[in-house]
């Protein structure tokens, strides 16, 4: 008699997930709360997943910046991804940002985010900072409270602990956040009689140019303020700072553009022109630093943090 055909065990499916928005992470955005759950995952892939419905918060469709509120039911569905643990960042880098941590406590860590680092993976990045730190510290739980751009360097604030998550968040969503920039401006400012302070009061929205995300000025937009102040004016370059009480993508970017003074070395927002000066100037990034941020840790206690100019735009200034 002819043996019976082997049969295989049924291969179980993994299942759609829903995740109750547990109190410590009130406030948290919904991108950021997916990370947690879908590790490894690049930031692209976890963007379609909520830009196609596959992810639903109380049953409804939600954008990527969507505040969550504790109770409220996150849908994650199965999907093939890497493990956190497949990425693994170089032991040089991990000293570059153990070096970098300007402030570190049971609720939040401050770190001097150097130019060129991504602040997560995605867009065929690997890894990004919050990587770095997560390996750096592999017993904490450490979670994104906001973002600054690649290019520009600075101090970022991450939340150790479900209350920081929440009071972080909070603070960042209600324009309670000092949050202070260095940059040099293509051309000149024109301030007020009298005074220093140039206010753009300008909303921004998002449109799409040969496929690329691009911000730009739009009545229809969302409200956005910054306040360059003029620090030094050369020959043909103002070096200002800049406060913002919103955090629009790109928005300092985007409102110096707006009054024709891009930022120097800004190859997005900037001319051809400008760039290939600056190139031959010798700067080889954009000139925007987050030098300085205040914010309330969940004791109530009011905390400031600064990061020095880097030396290459310090030099870049100096050669003016």
């Amino acid at each position: 008699m002819g043996s019976k055909p082997k049969t295989c065990a049924p291969q179980l499916k993994p299942a759609v997930r829903q995740v109750e928005v547990p109190a410590d992470r009130d406030g948290q955005r919904l991108d950021n709360f997916l990370a947690r759950y879908l590790k490894g995952l690049p930031r692209g892939a976890l963007y379609r997943l909520i830009r196609t419905g596959q992810v639903r918060v109380d049953g409804g469709r939600a954008k990527p910046d969507r505040k969550l509120l504790a109770g409220e039911v996150v849908r994650i569905p199965p999907v093939g991804h890497r493990e956190a643990s497949d990425v693994k960042v170089s032991e040089p880098v991990c000293r570059q940002i153990e070096a970098a941590i300007l402030h570190e406590d049971d609720d939040l860590m401050v770190v001097d985010k150097p130019s060129g680092m991504a602040v997560h993976a995605g867009s065929g990045l690997a890894w990004g900072l919050i990587d770095v730190v997560r390996q750096i510290r592999p017993n904490r739980n450490v979670e994104l409270v906001h973002r600054i751009d690649r290019e520009t360097s600075g101090c970022l604030v991450l939340a150790c602990s479900g209350e920081a998550l929440r009071t972080l968040s909070e603070q960042f969503r209600e324009g309670r956040v000092a949050k202070r920039y260095l940059c040099l401006l293509c051309g000149h400012l024109d301030p007020p009689l009298n005074q220093q302070v140039v206010e753009v009061d300008a909303a921004i929205v998002a449109e799409r140019k040969g496929g690329e995300k691009h911000m730009t000025v739009d009545g229809e937009g969302r409200h956005a303020v910054t306040r360059f102040t003029v620090l030094e004016q050369f020959p043909r370059a103002c070096y200002a700072k800049a406060e913002i009480d919103t955090g629009r993508t790109h928005q300092i970017r985007v409102h110096a553009h707006h009054i024709g003074a891009p930022l120097a070395g800004d190859r997005k927002y900037g001319s051809d022109a400008d760039s290939r000066y600056w190139r031959e100037k010798g700067l080889k990034r954009m000139f925007l630093h987050a030098a300085e941020l205040g914010v309330t840790a969940p004791s109530g206690e009011r905390m400031s943090f600064s990061a020095p100019l880097p030396s290459e735009l310090r030099l870049c200034l100096d050669s003016l």
